[in-house]
């Protein structure tokens, strides 16, 4: 509806566009005059240059301004004059017959990228002598990236500063003057600002816009911004947005350049291609975008990959895993961002390789001390989805944590060490690694959430590290029910691992005396369709085994399958022995002296990349020694060597009666 509304105003505002320094009413962007600024006339063009006059403010009645976020209610503030500081005589330039050289294009762009906040964007918009309508547009990008919070602007303020009024009043008092791509990029930093769509800065960028789209000035890239501007304003149901479209859809992926391939990705994963629209030109691009994969940027590449993500394309594995192979040679070029994009898109559709791990290997041991704690937490939390065990990232992760923990918030706090867990890996400092934990547990348990804390708890005792201090708080009626309130209550999964905190605690730590947990939150069995807590075996291996087990024992009655002790563990192959060493049947529940657990492991309870056992194997086998089941391990990477039933038979004895003669048949 604000679009409708806006183009209405519009053809009022066109042709008064000359004379109009206001747009009065609700809805109108305020401005006070810019007395400190005079207008001179340019020999070279008629467009207006405007240069500080004087460096000190004049007093200005106070006004109502509307160059705020939408979610919060308007500002007010006093009008003043819009002055730069400085002796330099410093103008906004926003005009194409006088930009800037291209280096000084270039080297403004180097030193907004290099600011850390919003105060700096702005020093540097005061020395600027001379500025581009792109220049200006991508400060208040800048500005946009650096303030932009989870609610909105962390801080709305700054869109009171005087410069950044000076700087929205020129484009808006310049808006036919001003480039395409200035234009278009302007728009969009005020949506991103969430600027008031009523503002006359916002009406008249798209009155302009609209003009310019009617008669076809837009480029692939600029149509793209345009249309994420859009988006941001009325939503997919725009008809301007329809418009936009339409052109991008007269082109050929085929003839657009890599940086036009990415802005079109971007654009459909902004919302345009919501609900499965345009998934005709969707496969185009796959199928293009897979030709050309060589020639993206990282920049592009990421971009592509986060809007395959948020378009759940996932019939084109094709394109991810050439994305994939293709981010090698430009891992060191990543942005932290870029990099955390390209990580989590490869856990959607979980996809890894060798060459891939071996880059970030290069990359996060170089830089693991400099790098985003954000970026450093999803190289971990990749690594565990896929269950690849670095050495090389899990050790410099683990002494980078020691020093810059402090600082992370609780949810990267838990994706750093979960990881150690799950791959059950110590690295070398595990004693000052685990003492630091221990201290941010101490002085921040109440700010984890209920359960993010149970997952960095559980994963800490898969690494045989027993946090007996927070195991009274886990168990404790009021915790419990905060995981409960949490979501829509406990899951099995959540379940399962109060269950198994408990049972670590009664067998590997027997002199706590603290609160268990009460026996409603207790499971009957860790396995489980979907996440478990173990790992199903894998049916061929199985069948295998129990054919040689056969050969073996001689009769199928000797040995139990898939049995669940009352320990929650279910075994693969369960054999009893009497007080002599002789095997029982299976049905027999007397006279039974030793239980022998046969662990048949497959590839999925081992890390991908190497033939360590995951955490939760880990702790079952060690868990079923405690409980005095002899444990024999039957790994599928020695059963896989076996070529004959002799071999089998053979392999079998010697795993499970190491010292007895072997009867033959």
């Amino acid at each position: 509806m604000a679009l409708k509304l806006i183009r209405a105003v519009t053809r009022i505002l066109v042709r008064r566009r000359r004379g109009l320094h206001a747009f009065h009413g609700a809805a109108s962007f305020s401005r006070s005059p810019i007395e400190p600024w005079v207008q001179t006339a340019c020999f070279a063009c008629p467009q207006t240059v405007w240069k500080r006059r004087v460096c000190h403010p004049l007093p200005f009645d106070s006004g109502r301004a509307h160059l705020s976020t939408v979610i919060r209610d308007p500002v007010t503030f006093s009008f003043g004059s819009v002055c730069l500081h400085g002796d330099s005589m410093p103008r906004f330039l926003l005009t194409q017959l006088h930009r800037p050289a291209a280096e000084d294009e270039r080297a403004f762009s180097d030193r907004l990228r290099d600011c850390s906040s919003s105060k700096q964007v702005l020093r540097l918009l005061q020395t600027a002598e001379v500025m581009s309508d792109t220049m200006a547009a991508a400060a208040l990008h800048r500005i946009a990236d650096l303030e932009l919070g989870e609610g909105g602007l962390r801080d709305a303020e700054v869109l009171q500063n005087d410069v950044v009024r000076a700087l929205c009043f020129q484009l808006e008092h310049e808006s036919r003057r001003l480039t395409e791509a200035g234009l278009v990029s302007a728009l969009l930093a005020c949506t991103r600002l969430y600027v008031d769509p009523w503002s006359t800065l916002v009406v008249r960028l798209v009155s302009e816009s609209q003009e310019r789209l009617d008669r076809d000035r837009f480029s692939v890239a600029q149509l793209c911004s345009l249309g994420e501007a859009l988006l941001a304003l009325e939503g997919p149901g725009c008809g301007m947005l329809q418009q936009v479209m339409d052109q991008v859809r007269l082109g050929s992926p085929a003839n657009w350049s890599p940086d036009e391939l990415a802005a079109v990705y971007g654009l459909l994963q902004a919302g345009a291609g919501e609900g499965g629209r345009y998934q005709e030109l969707l496969n185009t691009m796959n199928t293009h975008t897979v030709s050309i994969a060589s020639r993206l940027g990282p920049s592009a590449i990421s971009r592509v990959l986060i809007a395959l993500v948020a378009l759940d394309q996932t019939q084109a594995m094709p394109l991810v895993i050439s994305l994939s192979k293709h981010s090698v040679r430009h891992m060191v070029s990543f942005s932290d961002s870029e990099l955390a994009a390209v990580l989590a898109a490869l856990m959607h559709f979980g996809h890894s390789d060798r060459f891939f791990v071996e880059a970030l290997e290069r990359r996060v041991t170089a830089t693991a001390f400099e790098s985003h704690p954000e970026t450093i937490s999803k190289v971990m939390q990749y690594l565990a989805r896929r269950n690849i065990l670095s050495p090389a990232i899990f050790d410099v992760v683990a002494e980078s944590f020691v020093y810059r923990a402090d600082s992370y918030s609780t949810s990267q706090v838990a994706r750093q060490i979960m990881p150690f867990g799950k791959l059950a890996y110590l690295p070398p400092n595990a004693s000052v690694l685990f003492g630091k934990v221990e201290a941010i547990l101490h002085s921040r348990f109440s700010q984890f959430q209920p359960r993010t804390a149970l997952n960095l708890l559980h994963s800490c005792t898969l690494a045989e590290r027993f946090p007996l201090n927070f195991v009274a708080k886990v168990f404790n009626p009021y915790f419990l029910q905060q995981l409960q309130e949490q979501g829509t209550g406990i899951d099995r999964i959540i379940l399962s691992q109060l269950t198994q905190l408990y049972m670590t605690v009664k067998l590997e730590c027997p002199f706590y005396e603290g609160p268990s947990l009460h026996r409603k939150y207790r499971v009957k069995s860790f396995l489980a369709p979907g996440r478990s807590l173990e790992t199903p075996v894998e049916g061929h291996l199985y069948n295998s085994v129990k054919a040689g087990l056969i050969d073996l024992l001689g009769v199928r009655a000797y040995f139990a399958s898939r049995v669940l002790t009352p320990y929650c563990y279910t075994l693969d192959v369960e054999i009893k022995l009497d007080e002599e060493g002789y095997v029982l049947p299976a049905s027999n529940l007397e006279d039974v002296f030793k239980k022998i657990a046969v662990c048949i492991d497959g590839p999925k309870r081992f890390t991908t990349n190497t033939r360590r056992l995951l955490g939760k194997e880990a702790i079952k086998q060690r868990h079923l020694r405690l409980l005095g089941y002899l444990v024999v391990q039957v790994p599928f990477y020695e059963f896989e060597k076996l070529t004959s039933k002799a071999e089998v038979v053979e392999y079998l004895h010697k795993k499970i009666f190491p010292h007895s003669y072997r009867l033959n048949w």
